[in-house]
């Protein structure tokens, strides 16, 4: 089959790497083109744009760049229909994928199957009305997810694991825990890792890391500050932004990184749910401008009670989130002395994760999802005839 893929930034490319991986092993014919990562490159098919071609994120950033946007829409939109695919499958990234998929929809009998579906339940829940018409099958990663789509708006989807899971057990499984290997690869000097994971793009760096190294540095005497850096990054971007200071900056380790943390500073994101499945105990920090606005909005416009996975699955406070104004670097101090060995909240931080991983569920993710696309291509549940009588 003729499978093309969209996504939209780095968290995207891996868990569509897999689920490639996945419908090869399922499907000998296999024939990929996406937009999307070096790592779905890995996995063969054609490449036909870059995600980093793709990934502008916030007002500004999105209004200056909004011709450039556009016109990788509209040349998307155009591809899609010409190569005539089996499926398009969209990969979280909502902005710019249900747009594809409004046209692809309206234009062609193409299914339209959606893997890692847009978090509307936070946000813009209105877009709604634009799945239940344009997309045929969504597939959940998130368990709370089933309740929001099938109870509150009668739209059937697929629950099929989070592959965060998979990718942190696969790591695990295939690494040991090897603290003197990993301080003498990258020069430390073997004291306990406090692990800072500030975001991947330069505005959420900017704004975090350093807030997160300040409030961190009272512990450098029994600590070492690592840094995970994010790939799209340059190291002179991040000079500039820690100011010489003394935190170590490693880049493709993020996972070791977190195999080998005390505990870590962390921004919202998928990296909550990771550095929980790592066991290592964190505090959420998301620092924006006009905090008190922020928060303001918060309480009044997000439908959710937390920014966090690791909370969001829970369905509780498993750890704590310094958001907008409750950010400063006194707080982060406050809350990063409690996670740290002897913490007072440590322990009852680690329960809660075992509690949110058992709500996560098994895992084989990315193995139940391709299964299950092809079950349902093959009897040809999703073609639009189909789809439209059920929804």
């Amino acid at each position: 089959m003729k499978y093309y893929l969209i996504v939209g930034e780095a968290s995207g490319d891996l868990h569509a790497s897999h689920l490639m991986k996945e419908l090869k092993a399922r499907d000998a014919e296999a024939d990929f083109r996406f937009l999307g990562g070096d790592l779905m490159k890995a996995q063969g098919g054609t490449l036909v744009r870059h995600y980093k071609e793709l990934a502008y994120m916030g007002f500004i950033p999105v209004l200056l760049h909004l011709r450039t946007i556009l016109h990788n829409m509209k040349a998307c939109k155009r591809d899609v229909l010409e190569w005539n695919p089996d499926v398009l499958i969209l990969v979280d990234y909502p902005g710019f994928n249900l747009s594809v998929a409004e046209f692809v929809h309206a234009h062609s009998p193409i299914p339209v199957y959606y893997y890692i579906s847009p978090k509307i339940w936070a946000w813009k829940e209105y877009r709604i009305k634009n799945i239940k018409r344009d997309v045929d099958e969504l597939f959940s990663i998130l368990p709370f997810e089933v309740d929001f789509f099938e109870g509150k708006h009668h739209y059937p989807i697929h629950y099929v694991g989070n592959p965060t899971l998979d990718e942190v057990e696969a790591y695990k499984r295939e690494n040991e825990k090897d603290f003197g290997r990993f301080a003498e690869d990258n020069g430390l000097e073997g004291k306990p890792v406090l692990a800072l994971l500030a975001g991947s793009r330069k505005q959420e760096i900017k704004d975090n890391l350093p807030m997160m190294v300040e409030a961190a540095s009272v512990y450098e005497g029994q600590y070492e500050l690592v840094l995970a850096a994010a790939p799209n990054i340059d190291p002179e971007f991040y000079g500039k932004v820690l100011r010489g200071s003394r935190v170590k900056i490693l880049y493709g380790q993020t996972y070791r990184i977190l195999h080998h943390a005390c505990a870590a500073l962390v921004t919202s994101g998928t990296a909550t749910l990771e550095t929980a499945l790592f066991r290592v105990p964190q505090v959420v920090c998301y620092y924006t401008a006009c905090g008190k606005l922020v928060s303001f909005l918060r309480r009044h416009i997000l439908k959710v009670r937390y920014i966090s996975l690791v909370n969001l699955v829970a369905g509780r406070e498993v750890v704590r989130e310094l958001v907008a104004d409750g950010m400063s670097v006194g707080n982060i101090r406050e809350e990063l002395s409690r996670i740290l060995p002897g913490g007072n909240g440590r322990t009852a931080m680690l329960q809660g994760y075992e509690e949110m991983a058992v709500k996560l569920g098994d895992t084989g993710a990315p193995a139940k999802a391709a299964s299950l696309m092809l079950r349902l291509l093959k009897r040809g549940v999703g073609r639009r005839a189909t789809s439209d009588s059920c929804r």
